[in-house]
């Protein structure tokens, strides 16, 4: 876990926002340091949904920061990666911010197709 220049309460609020935006809309822009954090949590998010349980979907509904995402991480995402295990999330380097020169990337679910492609390979 890396401190990220932040409080404790302020990272994960922050990681909070960012896997939930993350599982929204299925990618997102900011710093590569972040988006490996980001990236590690969106793979427990998931992970937690392909197990399907009350006890997982409270546990995942207690870090997510809006309940329709959770409702759409256990009914669409997760059993999209039911044959996958890991690598759920991509992360791609975007090169120097212009105003600091802070390394950026994106963060992105894996395709789902690629996903069952190579699964049959």
């Amino acid at each position: 876990m890396r401190k990220l220049g932040r409080t404790t309460a302020q990272r994960k609020a922050m990681l909070r926002g960012m896997v939930t935006l993350l599982l929204e809309v299925g990618k997102i822009e900011t710093t590569y340091t972040r988006a490996q954090e980001v990236s590690a949590k969106a793979d427990e998010m998931i992970t937690l949904g392909k197990k399907g349980d009350l006890a997982s979907y409270r546990a995942a509904l207690a870090y997510i920061t809006k309940e329709d995402v959770a409702k759409k991480l256990f009914s669409v995402i997760a059993p999209a990666y039911a044959n996958v295990n890991g690598g759920y999330t991509q992360t791609f380097k975007m090169g120097p911010r212009r105003g600091d020169g802070a390394e950026t990337a994106i963060v992105k679910l894996t395709p789902v197709a690629k996903a069952e492609d190579a699964e049959t390979k």
